[in-house]
């Protein structure tokens, strides 16, 4: 088959947990210097090299050019257009996956009622390590995750001193309603929302088909997200409320800063592999392009499978083009007849 639009070959880039998880750029011209792109603005030009990023987030004012484009794309780097501060997904270009094997895995997955239990019961037992919940519906364990929620903001609020009544928040906009922590909780949510989206995209994962979370087109984003809210989020929120650090801008440098330090990306990719796939099967392969068969199976593509064209021995008969005339009068002559146009 025809190679593919990108050059570089999955096992030639960096790994998607072994990269800086993200840059946000904003009111800057990026460019590419060889294998390096570059941020440039009215004090100084910046050098990064695409192949360690993991995604580039492009707010306002950002113009990039083609060639940028070109090498953050065989780089494996995933591109986000996004609003000021990254607050707000617009677009985004395409990740590091080269092939739909972990999409086809997650929709069969979903799509048979007792694996979707089993994905769900293994997201669950992530929230209770070394817990036995076999025994437990996905009501008791919906139950019994929101108990270990009250209880989470009651300690961190004796721990901090910081007030708490209950969660109140207005989707579609972080600071709308609440408290302070409820503001910061809702801007720190919406962050790890992003960097959640961010790793799903980049390994071939479907941020629609959630297991946990139905009907949204970022079920599947929801899903990942609450796996990490008690241990990144719950605790910032509440130690930035106590520091008086109450605004969108705080909650995200933190939760950039915890990311780091936590080593989440690479926790994130761990489960994401430990969900859906087996240990036999890498997040990160080569192309796999091919034909689906009605009994299940995939042929090779790129192949003539028309009957006609082969002959016994399975060879494919190539036809050689006209000979040209032997006659040299007959070089102008047409050779469909006189009335061919």
């Amino acid at each position: 088959m025809p190679d593919p639009w990108w050059k570089a070959r999955p096992q030639d880039v960096y790994r998607l947990e072994d990269r800086i998880s993200s840059i946000y750029v904003e009111r800057c011209h990026i460019d590419r210097d060889d294998n390096a792109i570059i941020l440039v603005n009215k004090a100084r030009v910046v050098h990064i090299p695409a192949a360690y990023l993991a995604v580039l987030l492009i707010g306002p004012g950002t113009r990039i050019t083609h060639a940028a484009v070109a090498l953050l794309a065989d780089s494996a780097t995933t591109l986000c257009w996004v609003g000021e501060q990254g607050v707000r997904l617009y677009a985004s270009g395409m990740g590091a996956a080269r092939n739909s094997h972990l999409q086809l895995r997650q929709a069969w997955l979903v799509t048979r009622p007792k694996e979707r239990v089993a994905v769900a019961r293994r997201m669950y037992d992530l929230r209770f390590p070394g817990e036995d919940t076999r025994g437990l519906t996905l009501q008791q364990l919906r139950g019994r995750e929101g108990t270990r929620i009250r209880k989470l903001y009651a300690h961190h609020s004796q721990r901090t001193g910081v007030p708490w009544t209950k969660r109140d928040y207005k989707p579609g906009d972080a600071f709308a309603a609440g408290d302070d922590v409820n503001r910061l909780l809702s801007a720190a949510n919406s962050a790890l929302y992003g960097i959640c989206h961010a790793v799903i995209t980049g390994v071939g994962a479907s941020p629609a088909l959630g297991f946990v979370h139905t009907g949204s087109a970022l079920s599947f984003v929801l899903d990942i997200a609450d796996l990490y809210k008690a241990d990144c989020t719950i605790p910032l929120a509440f130690d930035l409320a106590s520091k008086g650090l109450t605004s969108e801008r705080d909650a995200r440098i933190a939760l950039r800063d915890a990311i780091v330090s936590e080593k989440l990306l690479p926790r994130v990719v761990a489960d994401l592999k430990h969900l859906l796939a087996t240990e036999s099967e890498p997040l990160l392969e080569q192309e796999l392009s091919g034909l689906w068969d009605e009994d299940g199976t995939v042929v090779a593509g790129g192949v003539n499978w028309g009957t006609d064209h082969f002959s016994q021995d399975g060879h494919i008969d190539v036809i050689p083009p006209p000979a040209p005339p032997s006659n040299p009068s007959d070089e102008g002559a047409n050779p469909d007849g006189p009335d061919s146009p």
